[in-house]
């Protein structure tokens, strides 16, 4: 079925060699990735021995044994934590530029290095500094992520440009090629450009903005006419496991990549486990859930964060009480019942932006944008807002008084924004599934793209967040929110 180029040939050997030498970005963003690595660990430990490190404390010591000098100790360690890295593979091509997996890789590799020291330290009564395991580990966990946050940025940028990236062709049934082209075009920096689509018939017709140019006998040929280097699967009863495994074999000839993507939508990385069984790779799909241990921990994580940033945003609560009551009087907080965890409702705290007793107006205004039926949507220029308001409301500063319903265990600071009793009322049943976790002060969808956003986007956004809670992923979402926050740009009303 399909039809397989002359492999073997010196113009396929010498276009083989090119595009390695011309596309293989991953494994030169890895080494870079390792230069990266090894100098945040290397001021890390300057820092250590030069400022936290006493003075009188010049070596490693435990009974009859003898002393190692700090220096080569440091050295052991260092080296033990890049071994780390290494073997949780978070440098793999696969994983670079994924954020949230990314960071849970470091973090991981970093607990182990962790507990492996205090095990050697405990079991042979090694004299070590207390600093080198409760500050050092901890500090250059943090800094190692950051930095590997700043280098996906650098990536994303890159990628929105179209470098760094994969050049792929979509192999597929219609219908299912038009979803994988929808999905990777409509985030940019997903790391792949869409370049060609293949399948059964409507060559030359366009399919999601990209060219179909091709059917499935012809699949090799486009992709060295397009140069791609990654074929996407998307399924079609004419690609049989025989016609896929003769496909990879091409494929592989290229110095290639095969992607063969599953029936799924909106499932992140750490809950799909591969498990062969009678030479069947079968997917197995794992949901997450937010009892136990995991809600446990969210739920400490939100008393502990939210009681700090009380403490350190009150300066900022007072000045806004009083900016409030200065340009329209009280009250200062606007309490407003919303929809909460399991259809639960709750009394919701922000400062008043809008003038004293126009919540009447709503529906006019949603009247007037046509927007009534729309369980999400923001007034524009909406006249109830105060100057004061219109200030707050840009920052996000008008949603500080909602770290005490966090504190009392209404909200969680991230999660799915909860909404009113009417825009609730228009849910379907897919849209009920937002209501499984504890609404947030910050979600997926604020952090996306905030106003601008359509209510699909946003549900799509909220659903990928209750399918695929993590840990990880909530503190990527708040230093993500601090970013919006202080850089608002145009997307905040």
């Amino acid at each position: 079925m399909l039809r397989r180029a002359s492999k073997g040939t010196p113009a396929l050997a010498a276009r083989a060699a090119e595009r390695r030498s011309a596309r293989d970005w991953p494994s030169a963003y890895g080494w870079w990735l390792v230069v990266s690595d090894a100098a945040v660990l290397a001021a890390v430990f300057v820092l250590f021995r030069f400022v936290l490190l006493p003075s009188e404390q010049r070596s490693v010591t435990w009974p009859n044994g003898p002393g190692i000098s700090y220096t080569v100790a440091i050295l052991i360690v260092a080296l033990l934590w890049m071994l780390a890295l290494s073997v949780f593979e978070t440098r793999n091509r696969h994983v670079v530029g994924s954020g949230s997996l990314e960071y849970a890789r470091i973090a991981n590799a970093s607990a182990v290095l962790f507990a492996l020291l205090v095990a050697v330290a405990f079991f042979l009564r090694i004299e070590v500094s207390r600093a080198l395991l409760l500050v050092v580990i901890p500090v250059g966990a943090v800094l190692l992520i950051f930095s590997r946050w700043m280098w996906r940025q650098w990536l994303r940028r890159q990628q929105k440009a179209r470098k760094y990236v994969y050049r792929a062709i979509v192999l597929g049934e219609h219908r299912k090629a038009a979803h994988i082209v929808s999905a990777i075009r409509r985030t940019p920096g997903s790391g792949f450009d869409i370049v060609g689509v293949v399948t059964g018939g409507h060559t030359g017709a366009v399919l999601g903005g990209v060219p179909v140019l091709g059917g499935y006998a012809t699949a090799i040929e486009v992709m060295d006419a397009v140069d791609a280097d990654t074929v996407i699967v998307a399924g079609a009863d004419e690609i049989d496991p025989v016609v896929l495994r003769r496909l990879g074999w091409t494929i592989a000839d290229r110095d290639a990549n095969l992607v063969v993507a599953p029936q799924l939508t909106d499932v992140a990385g750490p809950r799909i486990h591969s498990r062969p069984a009678a030479g069947l790779p079968l997917v197995y799909v794992e949901y997450p859930t937010l009892e136990g241990y995991r809600g446990f921990a969210k739920r400490a994580f939100d008393i502990a964060a939210s009681a700090l940033l009380i403490v350190l945003t009150s300066p900022l609560m007072l000045v806004t009480a009083a900016a409030v009551v200065l340009e329209s009087g009280r009250p200062v907080i606007y309490r407003q019942t919303r929809i909460g965890r399991g259809g639960t409702s709750f009394l919701m705290l922000k400062f008043r932006s809008m003038q004293v007793g126009t919540d009447d107006l709503l529906p006019s205004l949603l009247d007037r944008e046509g927007a009534a039926g729309r369980p999400l949507h923001k007034v524009l220029n909406d006249p109830r807002v105060t100057r004061v308001g219109r200030f707050i409301r840009k920052h996000s500063i008008d949603e500080l008084p909602q770290l005490f319903n966090v504190l009392a265990g209404s909200m969680s600071l991230v999660g799915p924004r909860p909404q009113r009793e009417s825009e609730v009322a228009l849910y379907d049943d897919t849209a009920e599934r937002r209501l499984l976790v504890k609404p947030g002060m910050s979600g997926l969808w604020q952090v996306s793209g905030r106003s601008q956003l359509s209510w699909e986007d946003a549900l799509r956004l909220d659903l990928y967040y209750v399918e695929n809670w993590s840990f990880t992923q909530d503190i990527v979402i708040l230093f993500r929110t601090v970013r919006a926050v202080l850089f608002p740009g145009s997307t905040a009303i």
